[in-house]
């Protein structure tokens, strides 16, 4: 499977890079491996700030409201209880859960190649030669995606994720960019258009091929 490829500087190459079958020809019978990894990432990052006070932690109500029997009303030992307005919660989150999906290895390469499949079969990859940046210039940035035509939601693959690709990429609306061993499924489903480097793209294909390495030679 051929993509379109260009050189450094945006200029379409004359021979199209070659995509790895067993990474970019995986497509998915179903969803529920991708769905399943999609998930786990959004769950993984999921922020624990949710937090309800019990009845022990709202403030006041020590005063039993009033006295035990003879009045005619129910018992009550406290003006804090869960049944009665500003009272504690019963069993709200206290900011210890856990919401964490684990994903097994296998599982989530698959569920990758899958999401990479079909980002290849819909067109929505870029192979360029390098992704380089010298002085982490925005501009610079902006103008070789557009002559690699990408638009929109774009996601930027690079082998090695420093600094200057960061000053590079961060102030440009709907652009991220990623380490090729990062590499995950909610990026890739969210991204309109994928640009990769080549040598990030030798990472993806290294890492996640199925093809059978050469043993290595007895001494």
């Amino acid at each position: 499977m051929a993509t379109p490829t260009f050189t450094k500087t945006g200029t379409k190459a004359t021979t199209a890079a070659s995509l790895d079958k067993s990474v970019f020809s995986v497509m998915p019978k179903n969803f529920e491996l991708l769905k399943l990894a999609y998930n786990a990432y959004l769950a993984n990052g999921r922020e624990n700030l949710a937090i309800t006070k019990t009845r022990g932690l709202v403030s006041g109500g020590g005063k039993k409201p009033w006295r035990q029997k003879g009045t005619g009303r129910a018992r009550f030992g406290s003006s804090r209880v869960p049944q009665w307005r500003h009272g504690g919660i019963v069993f709200g989150p206290t900011g210890s859960e856990n919401y964490s999906l684990t994903v097994p290895v296998k599982t989530k390469r698959t569920a990758l190649r899958q999401a990479l499949s079909l980002a290849a079969s819909e067109n929505r990859i870029r192979v360029i030669e390098t992704f380089e940046t010298k002085d982490g210039k925005v501009s610079k940035t902006a103008d070789l995606l557009n002559k690699v035509d990408a638009t929109g939601r774009v996601l930027i693959v690079v082998s090695v994720k420093d600094d200057l690709v960061e000053r590079a990429t961060r102030n440009l609306t709907d652009v991220k960019a990623v380490d090729a061993r990062y590499l995950n499924v909610f990026d890739i489903m969210n991204a309109n258009v994928i640009v990769m480097s080549e040598k990030a793209l030798a990472i993806v294909t290294e890492w996640l091929g199925t093809a059978k390495k050469p043993a290595k030679e007895a001494k």
